[in-house]
């Protein structure tokens, strides 16, 4: 251990935000490096003509190949920890960028913005994050991982405007350069700094001091189903149980619905009659919104449950949908800013909880390979969502029956929390003090 790093272990009450603030800083990066495909969209598409649904495929195409990759994810986590696990998603995300600016065909575009891209932002944001945050919070999981997942918001308002400057003052493959040069930023700070559990620095979670200290005893107990509480996790004896099926599906359908207005958003609203820049700063300001949203979404999951926080963060959804639908035929910046608020303030909140529903259902030695493979649908939701909602629109001309249909996959996703039901196996801190009085 090194002075730098002995000097940080002597504060073991803040080195579990030290971890947050990192993480803070990475998935501002990182998410945003993928979620800079939706300015990239209308640039490509302006240069090749290529169908909406064969551009937006690059998306799509990402997301079902990093679904064969998430489950490696999940076991280097469990074998490295993060200090090996981001960088290397990091070094994927450049050369993906970096090659994009030498594509002239649709396959070059899946190969490097789709597999290479997608592919390496999931071992550097929400799922990877998701596989060790949880571990170093129990009382404070959702408002601890929400600050970190702010992140997102604070790169979306401060990096995706100066993306989208670039692709119009200069062109698309600069753009690209650029989100490269950014990227690489992660690499020493996950490298030195972060740490898969407090275990590994000998620490207890929250904050609460040295393993060899005893400290406080717990008072108050969070667990309702003990027998399961207790099991030893395998992922194989995880994928026999109805739980893990549900929260596959609530995955999936959560992260269709995120994904589909994330990636057809700023092309919808310039045809809608804003120009650019308004469009671009929109996807700014959802990121904005969603400081508030993962922050707020996670302090009262750890209140009320996490079913109910997922409940909130799907209606939001639905509300950003009907905002959407109602631009076509009355466009206002008041639907504009109540579809950014609600896809923000609300919507966005669902990745403070996300990794916490497994973790707190299937909680272990193997919670990341688990998580990992639970995450396939979500992985598989976000490949479904773009694709599926370009090629409503290129048969029928409008995103109209798309965003309806998302609705229902929004609802789909809220009934598949409740039966996923992770109060039922150990309660949120605030659920089990209010038990224990």
């Amino acid at each position: 251990m090194n002075k730098a790093e002995n000097y940080f272990t002597r504060l073991p009450l803040f080195y579990g935000w030290i971890i947050v603030a990192v993480a803070f800083v990475t998935m501002a990066i990182a998410v945003n490096a993928r979620t800079s495909f939706s300015l990239l969209f209308p640039a490509i598409l302006a240069e090749f003509q290529w169908n909406r649904s064969v551009t937006a495929g690059a998306f799509s195409i990402g997301f079902v190949a990093s679904g064969f990759f998430t489950p490696v994810v999940g076991m280097l986590m469990d074998r490295w920890g993060p200090r090996v696990v981001i960088p290397m998603g990091a070094a994927m995300v450049i050369v993906g960028l970096l090659g994009a600016t030498a594509v002239t065909s649709p396959l070059g575009v899946y190969a490097t913005l789709g597999v290479l891209v997608i592919s390496g932002s999931i071992a550097m944001s929400y799922i990877s994050h998701s596989m060790f945050l949880p571990h170093w919070f129990i009382r404070k999981c959702g408002l601890a991982v929400g600050i970190a997942f702010s992140g997102v918001g604070f790169g979306s308002i401060t990096l995706l405007p100066w993306f989208q400057n670039v692709i119009i003052t200069e062109s698309w493959r600069q753009a690209c350069m650029m989100i490269a040069a950014s990227v690489v930023v992660i690499i020493p700070l996950a490298a030195y700094f972060q740490r898969k559990s407090p275990a590994d620095l000998g620490l207890k979670p929250d904050g609460d001091g040295d393993i060899s200290d005893p400290g406080p005893q717990q008072t108050i107990d969070p667990i309702v189903d003990r027998k399961w509480a207790e099991t030893d996790w395998t992922l194989k004896l995880a994928m026999k149980t109805a739980r893990f099926w549900w929260i596959f599906g609530a995955y999936f359908t959560a992260l269709f619905v995120w994904y589909a207005v994330l990636v057809h958003q700023t092309i919808y609203l310039i045809e809608s009659g804003f120009d650019g820049a308004i469009a671009a700063t929109a996807l700014g300001l959802v990121g904005l919104f969603g400081i508030a949203g993962q922050i707020g979404i996670g302090a009262i999951s750890d209140r009320i449950g996490r079913e109910w926080a997922w409940t909130i963060s799907l209606l939001g959804y639905i509300a950003c949908y009907a905002a959407l639908i109602a631009l076509a035929s009355t466009p206002s910046t008041f639907l504009l800013y109540l579809m950014v608020i609600m896809q923000g303030l609300l919507g966005f909140g669902l990745a403070s909880i996300y990794g916490a529903v497994s973790a707190e259902i299937f909680s272990g030695r193997r919670f990341a390979t688990i998580f990992a493979v639970t995450g396939l649908g979500g992985n598989f939701g976000a490949g479904a969502g773009p694709w599926l909602t370009g090629y409503i629109f290129d048969s029928t001309g409008s995103y109209q029956y798309a965003f309806m249909l998302c609705i229902a996959v929004a609802l789909a996703s809220i009934f598949c929390i409740w039966m996923a039901s992770p109060r039922k196996v150990r309660l949120v801190s605030g659920q089990a003090a209010r038990r224990a009085v």
